[in-house]
């Protein structure tokens, strides 16, 4: 069953893809819930006018995109942790903290879109994670876990 994203899904596609998915997943899941509708003839043609409509638009924003992941590869993050006296972290840094601190520094990233490189950062030390601005450009975040 071919089906058009109506928003960005993590595994299986961006928003305006038209993808191929099994017949229950796209007619009990996807197209109940609005986040795709079914690919029809009909459908293609008036998707495929959107995109052209859309095109200037979504080159502005791969720019802004462009532009975003320049000032985070300069970026140099420090996020705070209580710490024991052993080095381990009380609990774990997940990327709230990372996007709350990233705020700080005036770049404001939705924490949904960025994936961390380690599970369950537990140590203090210096770490990777990545952060998916937009469906052809990610930058990679370098920060370092301190204690407080």
């Amino acid at each position: 069953m071919e089906v058009i994203l109506k928003q960005d899904i993590s595994n299986l596609g961006f928003k305006d893809d038209i993808i191929v998915v099994k017949n229950g997943y796209g007619r009990n899941y996807l197209i109940p819930q609005g986040i795709a509708i079914l690919a029809t003839d009909s459908a293609k043609k008036i998707h495929a006018e959107n995109l052209k409509q859309r095109a200037h638009k979504e080159e502005k924003i791969k720019n802004e995109a462009l532009e975003l992941a320049a000032k985070i590869q300069n970026l140099n993050l420090k996020v705070g942790a209580k710490v024991s006296s052993t080095g381990k972290i009380f609990g774990t840094v997940n990327t709230i903290q990372l996007s709350d601190a990233m705020a700080k520094e005036g770049i404001e990233v939705d924490r949904k879109k960025i994936v961390l490189k380690t599970d369950g950062i537990k140590e203090v030390g210096e770490y990777t994670a990545v952060a998916k601005l937009h469906r052809e450009v990610s930058a990679e975040i370098k920060f370092e876990v301190v204690a407080e």
